[in-house]
């Protein structure tokens, strides 16, 4: 690994081009926080999905690509003198320091779920910071996303189920009142009991450790590689999956759901 002296030189000559980027180029000089949201975003999922595939070459260079964002946000707020990096690493110190109380200052915090709660307790008391409980949740997440990070906020004051098996009776009426609503056909109700079973069932995953999007995600890769196995077995021998019938199609997908990857 490299000494801390040469990652300082590197972080320092990525500062140095950013600067001379900005400079030079003129599509960098060009850029404003507003164009650079969306690229961002993308870079996000971009590194999620080098996660995802544990494919550590490409984490390093999402990363990289992730921490160019940073350094290309803070090179423009130093020219606009609003702030640069020094501040934001210097905000972001603090704040660490601050919300670790069990490392920094004599407060016990004997496993996670403790620190997690003290965590959210001192966001609150902060000076400036958000005032609900709810309100640090960013509307632009994703639903599934934001669902669980809502009901994270929520049990953090307690707002919980006593017992984690008794989400599943929570679950069970969700499904009954959308099936009513089904059959009553009401469009707009439907959606809206839909939405309620989907939060019961992210609801049921925080509770027994299970991350809804990942399971999602796990979900739609293996549908993924089971429907291209089907589609390429059936193409090899000349056969139009738009012209199988469903007990066709259900057999090749039984092979494609045992077949050893």
């Amino acid at each position: 690994m490299h000494t801390r002296q040469e990652q300082l030189e590197q972080f320092d000559r990525l500062l140095t081009i950013m600067k001379e980027l900005r400079q030079h180029c003129p599509w960098d000089r060009e850029q404003t926080f507003e164009s650079l949201r969306t690229l961002t975003i993308e870079e996000t999922y971009e590194l999620a999905d080098a996660i995802l595939k544990d494919d550590k070459q490409e984490i390093t260079k999402e990363l990289g690509d992730l921490l160019l964002h940073v350094v290309f946000y803070a090179e423009i707020g130093r020219e606009t003198g609003d702030f640069d990096i020094y501040d934001v690493m210097y905000k972001l110190s603090e704040k660490l320091i601050y919300r670790h109380p069990h490392i920094y200052a004599a407060v016990d915090a004997d496993d996670s779920t403790k620190v997690m709660q003290n965590w959210e307790d001192l966001k609150l008391k902060e000076k400036g910071g958000n005032k609900s409980v709810l309100s640090g949740v960013p509307m632009s997440l994703p639903a599934l996303i934001k669902a669980h990070r809502i009901q994270d906020k929520a049990r953090s004051v307690g707002f919980d189920w006593d017992e984690k098996e008794q989400v599943w009776d929570k679950v069970n009426e969700e499904f009954e009142e959308l099936q009513a609503e089904i059959g009553k056909m009401d469009a707009d109700k439907m959606e809206d009991e839909f939405g309620d079973l989907l939060f019961s069932i992210i609801n049921a995953g925080r509770l027994y450790g299970i991350n809804p999007e990942n399971a999602l995600e796990r979900t739609n890769r293996k549908f993924i590689e089971r429907f291209n196995y089907m589609e390429s077995q059936t193409i090899a021998k000349g056969l139009d999956l738009k012209k199988m019938n469903l007990e066709e199609l259900e057999r090749y997908w039984q092979e494609a759901k045992n077949h050893k990857r």
